[in-house]
């Protein structure tokens, strides 16, 4: 492979050598050779198009910048053009494989104004076997020290129409809204990731990678066209982004896969990330937890201090009693801190990070977790008030690395930033980065609610173990729609999912709902269990109160699901109907398997070939029973065993709005 790239990149030299000064094409191609690039700059403009199996997908696209002086999209000429290739294997220390493969070609389209202050700019092309990555990169220059952007011109002008899953930009909080399938040309700005299907065997996804002191990018289609537009989340001033040259711009990322199963398996967004910064990652543990958190939602607690105080000593030792008799690693305690009291979502800024309520014994905690060998789970609402959470980063994770805390979840519930600033703008990104880098100095992982969208920045800082940015279980309790729809986890995987790993927090098995009678989840027990296997976290909570986990032989499942993974396959999926993902256990020979569908009954067919040919497994099947419906009979699940190989293939009902979940046991 090595020796081929090579040769690839001595012919790209002879290209670019014979090409430089010359208005023409440019070309950098994937190392299998199936995707194509072209670069051109036409009348003083750079634009670019893509061309996978000679089929164009990307149409020319205009590249460029409104700078607050002006634009910043014209009047180039080319200084030169350089190619490169590169081929790395990488070891991700949790993900859902255990390896990345890091193999491209590049191609740098370097630019300088023709005349004027002759400012400078660089684009890097990268081409992948699936898919593309390209940023812009502002060089070390006389004549642009610091600069604002105004407004990013990246176009995407999209082949054809196709149907593209969605959620608006600027009309849905947090990211937690439901996926709606449109048109292109009738999209609204949308958040990414933004996948498109163009045809039966053509699906796109796009998004940015290593998102760092920028803005996030949403998209916008141009008229009533397939041609989209970057659109950057701007400050409340206006402006989008203040930058100082050198500065270089994430990555623009464009998946291409054949079904929509390649798109969950591509690694495109991580590769395009800084490697692991942290030197020693040893305390940097996956695994899955409880929480006093469920019982908020059903009224039972309160966040808040009174009667019904939820984060109480007591309560927590109970939980800390099941977790070890569960085999958890924490239990994540909400409500534990001063500030919780009246409109504390108003008033984020009177949040104490160090202080306890007095019915909440941190030290007497700490020690108990111990003796129980699980731990305490830290959560940091700030209400949206970073300006004071920031304050207090350094004594609010000291005082949790003295008493062995080394997960924090983190809240901002606040549409706005300190009342101002969107979470998604360059403030919040900014944000946002300063509390994962200071939290790995004290050796805490993170599990980040109401995010900016991920970008794969758990690469280099893998205590970035998980993130919100998804309409997730808790709208199953209190959503004034009545809940999450049986198809939303058939969309999510494709959508948000491409993102990064998704705080969700599967495994509600009491779906009676004293406070809001009409909502309620709507899926089976089985589907539950099978969350835990579709939904990638390598920090995975069992939502429910821990009674209602008694005497529940399916909760067995999810007691022995691990959430570390040494490789995926997807077998067969169709977004928003069903899908069905088969992950390895890291630690193990195991193989787990969940499946879901939609709103429609429907056959699991799935052939066992990614197995180990040759061996013997014993499989653990629980799905729905006969007569389970996730309307009218949600709560019967199967159990069964069976001993099969590679050869075989499982055939299983699965029940509206069902789903089925798969030990595989190597023997």
């Amino acid at each position: 492979m090595k020796q081929l790239l090579n040769i690839v990149y001595l012919l790209f030299l002879l290209i670019a050598f014979a090409g430089c000064g010359k208005e023409q094409s440019y070309i950098v191609s994937s190392p299998d050779g199936s995707i194509q690039l072209s670069a051109e700059i036409e009348d003083g403009k750079i634009y670019y198009s893509i061309s996978r199996h000679s089929l164009r997908i990307i149409d020319k696209s205009q590249l460029g910048f409104v700078f607050k002086e002006g634009n910043f999209d014209r009047n180039f000429r080319l200084d030169e053009v350089q190619y490169g290739s590169f081929s790395e294997t990488w070891e991700q220390p949790w993900g859902e494989e255990l390896t990345a493969d890091n193999t491209y070609n590049q191609m740098t389209v370097c630019l300088e104004e023709k005349d004027g202050l002759k400012r400078k700019l660089s684009v890097i092309f990268r081409a992948f076997d699936d898919g593309i990555g390209f940023r812009y990169h502002f060089p070390e220059q006389e004549n642009l020290a610091e600069f604002i952007i105004l407004d990013e011109l990246t176009e995407f002008a999209v082949s054809k129409e196709g149907k593209a899953w969605s959620i608006p930009a600027y009309h849905t909080e947090y990211y937690e809204g439901l996926y709606k399938a449109s048109d292109i040309s009738s999209l609204d700005t949308v958040c990414t990731p933004l996948t498109i299907e163009l045809g039966d065997s053509l699906y796109i996804s796009i998004h940015e990678a290593n998102l760092k002191d920028y803005a996030a990018m949403n998209l916008t289609p141009m008229g009533k066209t397939s041609r989209l537009k970057a659109d950057l989340t701007p400050w409340s001033t206006g402006e989008k982004v203040f930058a100082k040259a050198p500065f270089s711009t994430p990555w623009r990322t464009i998946i291409l896969a054949d079904k929509p199963g390649d798109l969950i398996v591509s690694r495109l967004m991580l590769n395009l990330n800084e490697p692991n910064e942290i030197e020693d990652i040893s305390w940097i543990q996956p695994g899955r937890y409880i929480g006093i958190w469920w019982g908020m939602h059903m009224e039972k607690y309160t966040w808040g201090q009174g009667p019904k105080h939820g984060a109480t000593t007591k309560n927590t030792k109970l939980y800390l009693d099941f977790a070890a008799k569960h085999g958890f690693s924490g239990v994540l305690v909400e409500g534990w801190n001063y500030g919780w009291d009246g409109s504390w979502s108003q008033h984020g800024d009177q949040f104490s990070f160090t202080k306890p309520y007095p019915d909440f014994n941190l030290d007497e905690l700490s020690k108990y977790a111990t003796i129980k060998n699980t731990h305490l789970i830290g959560h940091h609402e700030t209400g949206g008030a970073t300006i004071n959470y920031e304050a207090q980063l350094d004594s609010a994770f000291s005082l949790y690395q003295k008493y062995g805390i080394n997960v924090v979840k983190t809240g901002y519930v606040n549409p706005l930033l300190d009342k101002k600033e969107r979470h998604s703008s360059q403030y919040g990104v900014r944000h946002f980065r300063k509390v994962i880098e200071t939290a790995a100095k004290y050796r805490i992982m993170i599990d980040n609610h109401e995010p900016v969208m991920p970008t794969g920045l758990q690469r280099t800082y893998p205590n970035l173990m998980t993130q919100e940015g998804v309409r997730g279980q808790e709208y199953d309790a209190w959503s004034a729609d009545g809940g999450n729809p049986p198809e939303h986890t058939t969309i999510i995987p494709f959508t948000r999912g491409l993102a990064g790993p998704m705080d969700f927090t599967p495994g509600t098995f009491n779906f009676d709902n004293p406070v809001f009678p009409n909502t309620r989840v709507q899926t089976t027990i089985a589907k539950q269990l099978a969350l835990n296997v579709i939904i990638f976290s390598p920090l995975q909570m069992a939502s429910d109160m821990i009674e209602n986990y008694e005497n529940r032989p399916e909760f067995s499942f999810i007691t022995s699901c691990p959430s570390n993974w040494s490789k995926t396959v997807v077998p067969e999926a169709k977004i928003g109907e069903y899908v069905t993902i088969a992950r390895k256990d890291r630690s193990t020979e195991n193989w787990f398997v969940g499946s879901i569908t939609n709103a429609k009954e429907r056959m699991l067919n799935l052939p066992l070939s990614f197995l180990d040919e040759g061996a013997k497994y014993k499989a653990i099947i629980y799905k729905d029973a006969p007569d389970t419906h996730y309307k009218t009979n949600p709560y019967p699940v199967s159990i069964e065993e069976a001993e099969v190989t590679s050869q075989m293939q499982l055939n299983i009902r699965q029940a509206a709005g069902g789903g089925t979940a798969i030990m595989l046991i190597k023997q």
